[in-house]
Parts: C-alpha cells; structure tokens; sequence
C-alpha cells in the first residue's frame, strides 16, 4: 500500500486515504497514558478495536470485578429487546425511582456500564441502550449520521422511559446525549458527559460545495472506495487477532488489571454478525466524514437544561482543555476532573458513581414537581 500511496500526487493522495477530515474525535496528541475505548478514527481502525465488535479465543485475562464495586452480570443472550424502525434494539434496566439513561461510546455497548448500573440503581431507574450498529443492537446496513442515533435515543425515552430523565454519555454516547436533549426538551431534565465526542465550529473554514468534475465522479471517487474497501477490510480482519486484542486493550488501558474477560467479550462479540464488516466500513467512511455539520456550540446553543462534565484529564484525545470550553460556552455546567483516561466511568468506577449521585441528587432538590 505504501508504495502505491508513493506514486500519487499529494492531493490525490490525501482524497484517497485520508476521507475523515472532520470527525467527532479528536486528533491523538502524544502522552504517555492512553485510555481505553473510543479511540480516534486512525487509532481505532489501525489498533484493532472496531466499532461493529472483534473475536477472541482464549483469552487468559483476569476475571475478577473491581474491588468493593458492583458489576453487572454478563449476560451473552443479552437483556432486553426494543424494536424500533424495524430493528432490534438492546438495552438494561434495574432499579426504581426517576430515570437514568445511559448511552455508551464508539465500538462500546451497554455493558461498558457495568460497574456504573448496579451503583446507580440503588436510588434510580437506570437504562443503559445499546445505539443502532453497536453491542447487541442490529448492525443494520443503512447510512449512518449523528440524527440516527438523537431519533433512536428520543424515541426510546418516548416509548420506553415514557417521563423526564437524566441523559449520561460517554464519547459518542455523550455527544447523541446532548443532540437528544435538544431534540425532546420536555422530556431531558439534565446531561451528563463523560469526556464527549463533538467538536466546536471553526468559523475561518470554508465549505467546498463545488460541483464534482467528471473525472472526480467516474475515476477519483470509485478508486478512492475500492482502496477504502480493500484497507478497512484487512484491518478489520487484522483486528479480530486474539493476540492483537489482549494487547490493544492493555496498552490503551491507564490501570491494565481492567482488562478482563468480561470487558473483551462484551467487545468481541457483536463481530459474529454477518453484517459487522459492513456496518463497520460505513461507521469508518461514511458517518466519521460527515461530521463538520453538527458542532458543540451548535447543539448547546440549543440546550436548556443543567450539564455536568465528568472529565478524565489524562485522556488523550479529549483532554481538559475541552471541557473548559464547554464550560465557558454553557454556564449551566458543573465539571469534575478525575485522573482518568478517555472512559473514567470504567476506570475509576466508584469516583464516576460519587460525582454522578451527588449531581443527581441537586437536581432532584432544585427540580419542579413534573421534572427529576
């Protein structure tokens, strides 16, 4: 590949293995530390976690839950089942009270909330969904874009949750939190992100909106597909390697003993559907470039509710600096910083529980008799 890549001119080159130049995650900085879930688009393709799940054989990681926390049992068959626009939806529930909803990150599912949903539940209904194409959801062959996943959230608590809740995401799950909060207003009584996707608008840059040349229609834009097809598909193969798997987990993880059988099944599994090829080039091309149009200031612009920031400081991809603007842009924000990569609420569990209840807890106390 590289030899070919040599051979292009450097525009052509860049249109052909470089189509992700707005994404929601951010560029990878050099740190020593690195966290452990929603990687950036070169990362998480190259590394080997993938969004539509890897295999693995063997494994001899470690299987004992976090000291002193609650896990939630893995379940293979899953939980429970929602059907919406004709596909199967996965989510958990446990508890009573007013509800929870948490939403996961790139290439994650419902059981990255594992030490998060029994805690929680003590006091609240906490659902935790699986998005479309993720987990144990159908990895439905359709063109996926950000309002996919805001109309599945907003027509889960609609039919499902049925009143107001609290939406707590973490990357990805935290930006479709926000655009569902803006979408069903009366329903979303707060947000809570755990270092977030999204980017802020850049208001020097210039939309290209001229019209294809016939050379960029019939040879550039097929060529530049064939090369994407034939390099995602072998990374996609290359990361169901077992060896592959256990080390991409350790090495992204801050605390490697979190690297358990659990957290790699609940990662390999969804990459036994005949659709998890598919469903993971359309998530590395097609969404991861069409990301300009939806922008942090954008969406929170359009937020009325209050928002809480649950930062990890040492991610390296999202770091604090992010949620220092957010803050700034929104005064309707708290921020807890935590010494934890880009997925705290996996990493340092019972510190994520601490600031979620405590936060939860003023809202139930400044709300509105019809509100959380």
């Amino acid at each position: 590949m590289s030899s070919t890549s040599h051979a292009l001119c450097p525009s052509l080159r860049t249109r052909l293995f470089n189509p992700f130049p707005n994404r929601l995650i951010a560029p990878a900085p050099i740190y020593q530390h690195r966290s452990k879930c929603e990687l950036n688009r070169r990362d998480f393709a190259f590394k080997g976690i993938v969004a539509s799940g890897v295999s693995v054989m063997g494994s001899s990681l470690i299987t004992e839950p976090v000291q002193g926390v609650e896990r939630l049992p893995f379940k293979p068959e899953g939980y429970n089942f929602w059907t919406w626009r004709g596909h199967r939806i996965h989510y958990v529930v446990q508890g009573e009270g007013s509800p929870v909803v948490l939403i996961h990150g790139f290439g994650a599912s419902a059981f990255h909330w594992r030490y998060n949903i029994p805690e929680l539940a003590k006091k609240y209904k906490v659902y935790a969904i699986d998005l479309l194409g993720f987990g144990w959801s159908d990895k439905a062959i359709i063109e996926y874009d950000a309002l996919v996943w805001r109309d599945q959230l907003v027509d889960f608590l609609k039919e499902i949750v049925k009143e107001p809740a609290v939406l707590v995401g973490n990357s990805l799950g935290g930006f479709t939190a926000l655009v569902a909060a803006t979408g069903l207003p009366e329903q979303v009584v707060g947000v809570a992100l755990l270092n977030s996707a999204g980017q802020f608008g850049n208001a020097n840059s210039k939309t290209d909106e001229s019209e294809e040349t016939v050379l960029q229609k019939f040879i550039v834009k097929p060529l530049k597909e064939i090369i994407q097809r034939v390099v995602l598909g072998f990374l996609f193969w290359q990361s169901k390697q077992p060896a592959r798997i256990e080390s991409v987990l350790k090495s992204v993880y801050i605390n490697p003993s979190n690297v358990d059988d659990y957290l790699v099944e609940s990662i390999s599994r969804p990459a036994a559907d005949p659709n998890a090829g598919e469903v993971y080039y359309r998530l590395m091309t097609r969404f991861m470039m069409n990301q300009s149009k939806y922008t942090l200031d954008s969406v929170l612009s359009e937020l009325s509710c209050p928002l809480l920031l649950v930062w990890g400081d040492l991610d390296p991809w999202v770091g604090p600096a992010k949620a220092n603007r957010i803050k700034e842009f929104y005064t309707k924000t708290s921020l807890v910083n935590l010494q934890a990569g880009h997925c705290p609420h996996d990493e340092v569990p019972e510190l994520v529980n601490r600031a979620l209840l405590d936060w939860l807890s003023s809202l139930s106390s400044e709300a509105s008799p019809q509100s959380l």
